[in-house]
């Protein structure tokens, strides 16, 4: 893993997707840091230099349109890809990220976005 390579936050409160998101992002060359919940994943946003941010939707207590909310407020140019078991959420929660897909579209789809999502975003612009 190179230090200069983009750092991604994924959060998810579901612990083996979580797991497996974060090895296959780490194969992929990538840094990663991980949270189990939205308000667990705050603190470390503000504080590292995050340069993209993987987010569950469906979590306990703060689901992903509010911690994208939070985040917007905190570190508006840094681009949020929202992850759902759920196809057609509101508006006003996928206006809050870049890029919205389900959970089934898969690995290629998701490192594929996440590419294209860096090419907008220099690493470290944060």
């Amino acid at each position: 893993m190179v230090q200069n390579s983009p750092l991604i936050l994924c959060i998810d409160d579901e612990p083996v997707g979580l797991k497996v998101r974060k090895i296959l992002l780490e194969r992929e060359g990538y840094r990663v840091l991980t949270a189990a919940d939205g308000p667990s994943s705050l603190p470390l946003f503000e504080q590292e230099p995050v340069d993209i941010v993987v987010l569950d939707y469906s979590m306990p207590g703060m689901h992903g349109g509010e911690v994208a909310g939070h985040m917007r407020r905190i570190k508006p140019r840094v681009p949020i890809l929202l992850l759902s078991a759920y196809v057609g959420l509101p508006s006003e929660v996928t206006s809050l990220v870049d890029l919205y897909m389900t959970k089934g579209e898969g690995a290629p789809v998701l490192l594929r976005k996440l590419e294209n999502l860096l090419l907008r975003q220099p690493v470290g612009a944060s």
